[in-house]
């Protein structure tokens, strides 16, 4: 009678597995390759390191030894190999992915002319485990608590630099807004220069969320399109006003609807954020938004360690990776601690205006009932939480 029977899904997992972990190591696992027992008599010299020494870690706690390897891969009956252990579909991919990683990880150890040292493997597994993790808002407290954690081990092994990444959330009773007085501003872009320092922004790029536009008195604020942001000179300049952009935190926002992946939403707060680790770089969104309020990295940003702000939100300004689009949270990780955008605070002449809406005797409100305000592009009823006034 015949032993064959029909592979189940289990076992194309403990083969691919065993395929991932031999040809990490150099070996064809379509071929049958001579596994010479442990306890065979080498003719090499005895060595006091590498393979076979113990010194690196290929017997203990490392790879399998070929007398436990069943023909299709997986360890024999028996060992309690986490591959015996049932497994869904996901967690079966974390394994296969995981077992590559450990794989080359092994090589590495063994080879003598290896420099790869004990952090770089580290940080190697830890990026693995990153690219495996689900989208922000479908992960468990502990999920978070977890990918924060790896993420602060990164930044310490890659930058140098220990970071403190939160990941507070909405408060509730809260929705903030922004009103920015036109008569007040002088163009000196303190607002721009704090916001390049508090939210990590490319040095490379001079990237910027806000702007500042240099307008001829004789334009509407509608026109802000023919303003000059780029403007290099002693400021304020007469017959000019100036007039700032960010991102307005719209209770319709375009750029959330045409995210084909999710990874771009609306927090309870009104915030707008993006898990960037989720965003597949599409550009829908930046072609979305009529305020030009998202950037896109076309390289990773550059941002000298000691430059690096460490106070950061996972939604907000932690660092950020090529490929992917960014944009201003308000400065979730700071407003959402009772403080003021870093814009705000920075600005000299008292021109920005930040609260709570739900706060009937917050400022902002104050401004909204008691000035003439209006907001950019109210025709396409985006409804921007950021509006414009005047003394």
């Amino acid at each position: 009678m015949s032993d064959r029977r029909e592979m189940t899904f289990d076992d194309v997992l403990r083969f691919a597995a065993g395929e991932a972990i031999r040809g990490s190591a150099g070996e064809d696992p379509r071929s049958d390759v001579d596994r010479t027992p442990a306890s065979a008599p080498s003719s090499a010299p005895p060595s006091a390191s590498g393979c076979g020494s113990g010194s690196c870690g290929c017997r203990e706690g490392g790879a399998t030894p070929a007398s436990e390897i069943s023909d299709d891969g997986s360890r024999k009956a028996g060992d309690n190999s986490v591959l015996d252990k049932p497994v869904n579909r996901r967690g079966a991919l974390g394994m296969i992915f995981g077992g590559m990683a450990a794989g080359a990880a092994a090589v590495s150890a063994c080879s003598p002319a290896s420099l790869a040292s004990e952090e770089a493997r580290e940080a190697r597994l830890l990026e693995w485990e990153e690219y495996l993790k689900g989208n922000f808002r479908l992960m468990s407290d502990q999920d978070k608590a977890d990918t924060i954690r790896r993420l602060e081990r990164l930044s310490e092994i890659r930058r140098g630099v220990g970071v403190h990444i939160d990941s507070t959330p909405a408060q509730p009773g809260v929705v903030y807004g922004y009103a920015f007085n036109i008569s007040k501003c002088q163009g000196y872009r303190n607002c721009v220069e704090a916001c390049v320092q508090e939210n990590n922004l490319d040095r490379e790029t001079s990237a910027q969320y806000i702007r500042i536009f240099e307008m001829d008195s004789g334009l509407s604020v509608d026109d802000v399109e023919h303003g000059d942001a780029t403007f290099d000179h002693e400021v304020p300049a007469a017959g000019h006003f100036y007039l700032g952009t960010q991102c307005f935190q719209c209770a319709n926002p375009p750029c959330v609807e045409v995210c084909p992946v999710g990874a771009t939403w609306q927090e309870p707060d009104g915030i707008t954020v993006v898990d960037y680790d989720w965003c597949i770089g599409c550009r829908y969104c930046m072609a979305a938004c009529p305020y030009w309020a998202r950037r896109f990295n076309w390289a990773e940003p550059e941002v000298p360690a000691r430059e690096l702000n460490p106070n950061q939100h996972y939604l907000g300004n932690r660092v950020r990776k090529a490929g992917v689009v960014e944009k201003c949270t308000f400065c979730i990780q700071r407003t959402r601690q009772g403080r003021l955008p870093a814009c705000a605070e920075a600005c000299p002449t008292g021109a920005r205006v930040f609260g709570n809406l739900l706060d009937p005797d917050s400022e902002i409100r104050w401004v909204i009932e008691n000035k003439r305000v209006f907001r950019l592009k109210e025709d396409l009823e985006t409804e921007p939480r950021f509006w414009y006034f005047m003394d």
